[in-house]
């Protein structure tokens, strides 16, 4: 998950206790699966205003059809993530790099009755925020898991939307994502908001067309949250 630095100026955050953190939640929906996922991300020894170590934490939770041919069924999946890494800040531009561990838990519903299996492996994630000039932004992430052999990434720019639309500190692009396992691959293209502010959280909402090996195309839609403390 990608959290913009850019939600409190530096003396804001310098005044914080030196272990920040930010809380984060998604919810992603589709014609075929629904995915629920919150983390957390904290610093190590420091404020998310520097450079330094981070821990970030994530679990999630999914329904989808079970099976690509009908009788569909049902198929409940968890999955969670322990990382750790290091941010490099340079003003309002991050990169960060995490490797921890990677579990999936699913309960499939078959004809033969419910079977339940668990996974563990290790998974590499990586993220990017940059603004290359006024009024722009770049948003970039990625990971690599050893569960089947995942590969996922999302970039997505955006430009600030004009004063006019009374829509203060917010960007609108495009975005694409991709995503490929051992059976399985999806890629998806749209449009994304990032920056919209309610409830005092800051918010993303995203949506677009995407394929994948079962459908050749169908929507999608993607709301996205995260919160300083």
């Amino acid at each position: 998950m990608l959290v913009s630095p850019a939600i409190a100026d530096d003396a804001e955050t310098e005044e914080r206790s030196p272990l920040s953190s930010v809380l984060f939640g998604s919810l992603e929906a589709g014609p075929t699966k629904t995915f629920v996922s919150a983390g957390l991300k904290a610093a190590i020894g420091g404020g998310l205003a520097t450079s330094g170590f981070r821990t970030m934490l994530k679990i999630g939770g999914a329904q989808e059809d079970a099976r690509r041919q009908r009788p569909r069924g049902i198929a409940y999946k968890s999955e969670a993530q322990a990382l750790i890494g290091y941010e490099w800040r340079i003003g309002d531009t991050f990169l960060s790099l995490y490797a921890g561990s990677d579990y999936e838990g699913e309960q499939r519903e078959e004809p033969r009755g419910t079977v339940i299996t668990g996974r563990y492996g290790a998974r590499l994630h990586g993220d990017l925020w940059m603004t290359p000039s006024e009024g722009t932004m770049l948003q970039a992430s990625a990971y690599v898991s050893t569960l089947d052999g995942r590969l996922w990434g999302r970039v997505a720019p955006g430009w600030l939307v004009p004063q006019g639309f009374h829509l203060d500190g917010v960007h609108l692009g495009p975005e694409i994502e991709a995503y490929r396992g051992r059976d399985y691959h999806k890629l998806r293209l749209g449009l994304h908001l990032t920056g919209l502010r309610f409830l005092g959280l800051n918010w993303r909402i995203s949506g677009g067309w995407q394929r994948t090996s079962d459908d050749p195309s169908q929507a999608y839609a993607t709301l996205g949250v995260h919160w300083q403390r």
